[in-house]
């Protein structure tokens, strides 16, 4: 599926969304956080994620992984899930910013830092989005198996649309060696 393609097929999904059916969309969203209570703030993630967005479909275990691209003393907890959804891109991405807000997300100047909650769309569908403020499929996503482990768990088969490659190749290929450990 190309860009130009995705950008037919939004237009006509907002048609359709003021008629009598809406179209679902498939987003993977990538949670993560390594502040305050790290497993229930992923719990209310996803609660908050399926009460304002949509339905959790597929959901990853939780992984214990290490920082990356910064040194901090707490380990991140992180899960993918596959979410079906009615939002386009950009609505999703405004709903994804709020709860991480209310959630006690606070941005800073640095884009690695210490966090409660963080939340990355991955893909959605399977369309190519570059602009400033939202890139799909996730620019990093293959450098990271803090990413790619629990993506792979439920959804190995996916096919990045920009690399050619499955998830699956994309985390054999992977060269992150930091530790991804599922939680007990």
């Amino acid at each position: 599926m190309s860009a130009q393609w995705s950008v037919v097929g939004i237009a006509g999904w907002r048609m359709a969304k003021t008629s009598y059916f809406c179209v679902m969309n498939t987003a993977y969203l990538l949670l993560g956080g390594n502040l305050g209570v790290r497993v229930e703030t992923l719990a209310m993630t996803v609660e908050l994620i399926e009460k304002r967005i949509g339905q959790a479909a597929k959901k990853s275990s939780i992984y214990e992984t290490e920082p990356w691209g910064f040194q901090h003393e707490n380990k991140f907890l992180n899960q993918v899930i596959k979410v079906k959804t009615a939002l386009l891109p950009i609505e999703l991405l405004t709903k994804i910013l709020k709860i991480e807000k209310q959630l006690g997300r606070t941005r800073n100047k640095s884009q690695y830092s210490a966090r409660t909650i963080d939340i990355d769309i991955l893909f959605y569908n399977n369309i190519i989005i570059s602009e400033k403020n939202l890139q799909i499929p996730h620019p990093r996503l293959h450098e990271r198996k803090f990413a790619l482990v629990p993506l792979c768990e439920i959804a190995s088969d996916l096919f990045h649309p920009i690399l050619k490659k499955s998830i699956k190749k994309l985390l054999e290929n992977c060269g992150d060696n930091s530790q991804v450990e599922v939680l007990n």
